[in-house]
């Protein structure tokens, strides 16, 4: 009995599912609709109705709610500026370990060999994570643990980015690295 055809929205999961594995094993150079049609198990036919580039294909599955980073997450809204930062630094631990994150990581690697690409993916996946870490600093500020100087973009970047940097220097991060980077970085970036 042959499998049954899949069709819809279990056909575009599975497509996006193959471009993240596809991107995280290899680079976008090498990413080919024959690659990612073969990996997801259909035609490229499928792909190309939907998609006219690869590039746009990475861009749909990367923002995609399901398989993607569609939707951040809501600030912690713990009560506390260290307690939310560690929760969405682990979140975001958790997700460099999924295909989703994997996939991410040579595009911000390589970013200067696309730089159209990598700017409609900061667009669509870290300016609205960035976004996340501001409301939480917007909060800190409000319950006067942070001042007013700390809502800046450079200062939200900062803890994602040593998380970035020490992934690809170590692999994952875990809780301890994730509580010393918030400790001995981000709350003295936010000291009043």
């Amino acid at each position: 009995m042959s499998p049954t055809r899949r069709r819809g929205d279990a056909l575009t999961t599975a497509i996006f599912q193959a471009v993240l594995n596809e991107l995280a094993g290899s680079s976008f150079e090498e990413l080919t609709f024959e690659k990612i049609a073969s990996a997801a198990g259909t035609g490229k036919a499928a792909l190309y109705r939907r998609w006219s580039t690869p590039a746009e294909l990475v861009l749909a599955a990367l923002s995609d709610p399901a398989t993607g980073f569609g939707d951040p997450p809501a600030p912690p809204g713990t009560g506390s500026l260290r307690d939310d930062l560690i929760a969405l630094l682990e979140h975001f631990v958790r997700a460099l370990d999924e295909p989703r994150g994997r996939a991410l990581l040579p595009l911000i690697a390589h970013r200067h060999r696309h730089p159209e690409l990598f700017e409609q993916v900061h667009r669509l996946v870290v300016r609205p994570h960035q976004e996340v870490l501001l409301a939480v600093l917007r909060q800190a500020v409000e319950r006067g643990e942070a001042p007013p100087g700390s809502l800046t973009p450079r200062v939200v970047s900062v803890g994602p980015r040593l998380i970035l940097f020490q992934a690809w220097e170590g692999g994952l991060v875990d809780s301890r690295e994730i509580a010393s980077i918030v400790d001995e970085v981000l709350i003295p970036l936010t000291r009043p």
